[in-house]
């Protein structure tokens, strides 16, 4: 009888898949078993769908998608023929039961196993239930190398499905999730808590390996950890960074412990959502294939952590910033802008848009005659810097960063095809007082993996003034919205927390500007289907996670 091993070297890849790219991602896997291999690994741990890449979507439907991928991993079990470390990968796989989320294990050049996730997620920004099928039911743990792993998937361990409890009953030692889990505010602490109740009663320590990287809106961090039988942090990977650490078990009495394993601490609440957004950023430019990006420049705040977020993320070469100053734009957020390009070093240009938006007005003329002038005119410059923004990103194959935050998202302070125009918004998921914080924190640190420079980035003066579109004379935001303290918390009631009027008036806020925020909340869906995807931050965003309809007469009104 072959004696059961003492020890167990497991290496946890939390990498950076792309979707789609099987060939890229198999790659990727190939290259870290070669490192965990040098590290003297036993097993390699990647992520939930990491062939595919996740989440995959509609390509699942894709007969030649699932043909690529079943290749893929077919490939990759014979590499195990060499003597190196064994392997648990996810990719779809189509069977006679279905077509369903899995994994394979592969050793000593063969697939030892798969396993079926159990309990797909059918909420927020997912929808799994349109693409695959249920496993058809819990298999066992599986003998690797004398050690009986169970293998729950993701979602697995969140529901009330009691799949690490049976998979404890049914012999297995340790437990190994892939996942992909994406990034939301204090994502952390959750995660942390579901693996802590699977342990409490399965008995069995866990180790949760996470997937990292930007997928169109989504974030996911890594942040890869284990939770002991005794119920304590084992290891924790580093967030919002690739890794392949090998973290070393040890069999005792008491069943399997981490001897050996990373302790990386997390960051805080502002660094967190910060390099997520500049991780979001980076991926969505660099896996869509552009070289480099365009922004509107205004001298506000906005305007101007998207400046420093492109910088983090891409390089001060690959940022063009453009000032396009009109009648109403003030010395000041001329001087603003160009201090903070100067800051940035990347490229400033100025385009005044006098001319374009006189030529818009003399050709309405006729047909504006006996009306008065208003938000149709204001919103003619919007459109104009647009316009001029896109024969930019046309001209060079610059993708152009909108810049608009959740606050305005939410009640439809953006204009259509103006401020609105763009590839990707990295600040779309941020509230106006989020945007904020996030300023003065940047100007105080410089995030791990940031190309941008030290010092304050955000002039100070951007963040004291009265934030301002600058459309007509005088004009604050405070015209027409209440103070953004006010507005965001009444939004963030509305929108994350689903709250009644009169919850969000007992909060004491005034009864009619909540009916207000909550009109405008609704009346603007039309704008926010049109708008440019962007980094989900709350656990609530515009798009995956709130669906609402577009034609709406509901209000609350008690």
């Amino acid at each position: 009888m072959t004696k059961k091993p003492d020890i167990l070297r497991i290496a946890v890849a939390q990498l950076n898949p792309t979707v789609g790219d099987v060939a890229g991602n198999l790659a990727k896997a190939r290259e870290a078993r070669a490192d965990a291999a040098r590290q003297g690994a036993d097993l390699v741990l990647y992520t939930e769908l990491f062939l595919a890449g996740y989440p995959p979507e509609d390509l699942v439907l894709k007969p030649a998608f699932l043909k690529s991928c079943e290749r893929a991993a077919e490939e990759f079990a014979k590499d195990t023929a060499d003597g190196g470390p064994g392997v648990v990968i996810g990719t779809p796989l189509k069977r006679k039961s279905g077509t369903h989320n899995s994994i394979i294990v592969a050793d000593g050049g063969k697939i030892l196993a798969e396993r079926y996730k159990l309990d797909l997620p059918n909420y927020g920004e997912f929808d799994e239930k349109r693409v695959f099928q249920a496993g058809p039911e819990l298999q066992g743990p599986v003998n690797f190398r004398g050690v009986r792993i169970g293998i729950p998937i993701c979602e697995d361990i969140w529901g009330d499905v009691a799949v690490c409890e049976t998979l404890a009953e049914s012999g297995a030692e340790i437990l190994l999730v892939p996942n992909g889990s994406p990034y939301y505010r204090a994502k952390m602490d959750v995660r942390h808590q579901v693996v802590i109740r699977q342990v409490i009663e399965c008995g069995l320590p866990m180790i949760y390996a996470n997937q990292l990287g930007g997928q169109d809106e989504l974030i996911f961090d890594g942040a890869s950890f284990a939770i002991g039988a005794d119920k304590t942090l084992a290891f924790q990977m580093s967030q919002f960074e690739e890794a392949i650490d090998v973290t070393i078990w040890k069999r005792t009495s008491d069943g399997w412990i981490c001897a050996e394993g990373p302790m990386s601490k997390i960051p805080e609440r502002e660094e967190a959502d910060y390099r997520a957004c500049m991780l979001g950023l980076r991926d969505y430019v660099n896996k869509n294939g552009f070289k480099n990006v365009v922004l509107g420049l205004s001298g506000g705040i906005d305007s101007a952590i998207c400046a420093a977020l492109a910088v983090d993320a891409l390089g001060e070469e690959r940022l063009r910033a453009v000032m396009m100053p009109y009648r109403y734009t003030s010395k000041d957020s001329l001087k603003d802008a160009e201090d903070c390009a100067r800051a940035l070093g990347c490229r400033y240009d100025i385009v005044p848009i006098f001319e374009p938006v006189e030529g818009f007005l003399h050709a309405l003329t006729q047909m504006f005659e006996g009306t008065n002038e208003g938000i149709t005119e204001e919103n003619l410059q919007s459109r104009a810097r647009g316009t001029i923004l896109m024969a930019i990103s046309n001209k060079f194959g610059s993708m152009v960063v909108t810049t608009g935050n959740k606050s305005e998202m939410s009640v439809g302070y953006a204009t259509l095809y103006g401020d609105m125009n763009g590839g990707f918004n990295p600040i779309k998921d941020l509230y106006k007082m989020q945007v904020y914080a996030l300023s003065r924190w940047r100007n105080g640190h410089v995030p791990p993996g940031a190309l941008g420079p030290s010092g304050e980035v955000i002039p100070k003066n951007i963040i004291d003034k009265a934030p301002s579109a600058e459309l007509r004379e005088n004009q604050t935001d405070q015209d027409s919205l209440p103070p953004y303290p006010v507005l965001d918390d009444i939004l963030e009631c509305l929108v994350e927390h689903e709250m009644g009027v009169d919850e969000i008036v007992a909060r004491g806020h005034d009864r009619a500007t909540v009916t207000r925020i909550e009109h405008l909340l609704y009346i603007a869906e039309y704008k926010r289907r049109q708008a440019a995807p962007g980094v989900k931050i709350t656990r609530k965003n515009f798009g995956r996670d709130r669906r609402y309809p577009i034609t709406n007469r509901f209000r609350d009104r008690g």
